[in-house]
């Protein structure tokens, strides 16, 4: 459950910058999760209320995790058209030839957060 050091890393992130910004508590993160960046959003909710139950954190006793998916899509330049692929590689169903170029799915970032 590699999600677990995903989280552990956002909040010491979070946590830096938060300090930079003289905020005590973060009250709320929100994730961009791409459906093929290998990371699971349920793990990833797990793995925030485990560190959010030691204690050890910036989190507020009410933080909320919030992840939002994003969806594949990918481009063929043979063909010119926008699938949404189901693996990153990315095989076009209109030509049948692989090579499409991922535009979206891969995604894994801090949107947003707030403190107070």
């Amino acid at each position: 459950m590699h999600e677990l050091a995903l989280m552990g890393d956002i909040l010491a992130l979070v946590e830096t910058d938060a300090r930079k910004r003289d905020l005590a508590t973060i009250n709320s993160i929100t994730l961009v999760v791409g459906v093929l960046s290998n990371a699971m959003p349920d793990a990833l909710m797990m793995a925030f209320d485990m560190f959010k139950a030691q204690q050890h954190t910036m989190l507020a006793d009410t933080a909320v995790l919030e992840i939002q998916v994003e969806e594949a899509s990918a481009y063929c330049p043979h063909c010119g058209i926008t699938y949404a692929p189901v693996h990153r590689i990315a095989i076009c169903p209109d030509c049948s030839l692989p090579g499409g170029q991922l535009t979206a799915g891969q995604t894994f970032q801090v949107e947003a957060y707030e403190g107070s």
